[in-house]
């Protein structure tokens, strides 16, 4: 529970674990970072996102070794940090995206979460039994750190943990 201010504005003495991330929470959650979308053409995705949706291509990268091509993009006139939308496409059909297009068909694949330090969070959560898909977190998207939760843990839903390597 979070105490507040007279003001309306949370406490700056509320306790939440992770040490003193106080406001933070145990984990460390500072905001939503991303949501990702399962995509079986890269640019046609990116295309309908800019053209119709008005979105902006802010980056775009492949990860050889997740075996992805990636876009991300944001609202135009977002201000930095704010949360993006993650366009993913396989980089040929040995790639687990390329599983998760045929049992799952294009859509929601991932819904991330930034979080302040990713090494205590994933702590926190092996020491409450919640399996992660990495033993050490990984390289993501615009070389920030990486882990997940194992979606048989999460109700389904494949969560990211992302430590940012910067503002984006």
């Amino acid at each position: 529970m979070v105490d507040h201010e007279p003001d309306g504005s949370p406490s700056a003495t509320t306790s939440g674990g992770l040490g003193d991330a106080g406001l933070l929470g145990d984990l460390g959650i500072l905001a939503v970072d991303h949501v990702g979308l399962a995509v079986p053409d890269l640019d046609a995705a990116i295309a309908f996102h800019t053209d119709v949706l008005g979105l902006v291509l802010v980056h775009r990268e492949v990860n050889e070794r997740q075996g992805v091509a990636e876009a991300m993009l944001a609202a135009r006139g977002a201000p930095d940090g704010a949360a993006e939308v993650q366009l993913l496409a396989p980089l040929d059909a040995s790639s687990t995206l390329t599983r998760f297009l045929e049992r799952s068909g294009p859509g929601l694949q991932q819904l991330a979460y930034r979080v302040a330090d990713l090494d205590a969070a994933c702590a926190v959560l092996r020491s409450r039994g919640v399996r992660l898909l990495y033993t050490r977190p990984e390289t993501g998207t615009r070389g920030s750190r990486i882990n997940f939760v194992h979606p048989k843990d999460a109700g389904g839903v494949l969560v990211e943990l992302v430590e940012t390597s910067g503002p984006h």
